[in-house]
């Protein structure tokens, strides 16, 4: 059920959306490309600006930390039955968003840390879609995936395999749209823009029940 398109769908568009929202209402820190965070936290400590670095080097910390914490929560709760560990990750994430969108403008480098810890859990739980592994927060590992395997369509004619290339490129299509999407609510709705990403988050929650119900 964790796997499914419609599930990962919703969690995609979140992804993207809380990579735009950092970086257009948080003071142009990345949420997701922990990349462009480190490339920038180097530039400005060789530069002498510690205050700036350290404003880069928060949200790295910060996605480690979510890593660590959303394996604790698999490995501690992996075999719950009421609630799939994942949608305990879920609501996690909700309720942190949910709060973020009551920070100021003052307190951005604690919101960046947030939303980076959030987004850390997010990619570190859904792994995989339609059997194939994806990052739900980043583009450069799927698009990576996508044109290898879209090379191996042309010379192979697999109809699996072009599914599998669509699959990716289809993610990276639900990323922007998400970008998008955050884009346009941070400009009309400012700091609390990140709860629509509470919103597609809940709409995964509810669906993974009833993907479950079905299954029984």
């Amino acid at each position: 059920m964790s796997e499914s398109l419609l599930t990962a769908s919703f969690i995609i568009l979140s992804g993207g959306l809380q990579d735009a929202y950092t970086y257009l209402c948080r003071g142009k820190v990345f949420a997701n490309a922990q990349t462009g965070n480190i490339v920038l936290c180097s530039a400005y400590l060789f530069d002498g600006q510690w205050r700036h670095s350290a404003r880069y080097l928060v949200p790295v910390l910060s996605f480690l930390l979510g890593i660590f914490a959303a394996e604790c929560i698999h490995r501690h709760f992996k075999y719950t039955e009421k609630v799939h560990w994942r949608q305990m990750i879920i609501l996690a994430e909700i309720a942190l968003l949910f709060a973020v969108g009551f920070l100021p403008q003052e307190a951005n480098t604690f919101a960046n840390a947030v939303v980076s810890f959030v987004c850390a859990m997010q990619v570190q739980t859904f792994r995989k879609v339609r059997g194939h592994a994806y990052a739900s927060t980043m583009c450069i590992g799927n698009m990576r995936s996508g044109t290898e395997a879209l090379c191996v369509y042309f010379h192979t004619h697999d109809r699996e395999v072009l599914c599998k290339a669509l699959t990716y490129f289809g993610v990276i299509g639900l990323f922007a749209i998400g970008a998008g999407l955050g884009a346009l609510l941070s400009a009309h709705m400012a700091e609390r823009g990140i709860w629509v990403s509470c919103v597609l988050l809940a709409v995964s929650f509810f669906i993974m029940f009833i993907r479950e119900e079905e299954k029984a």
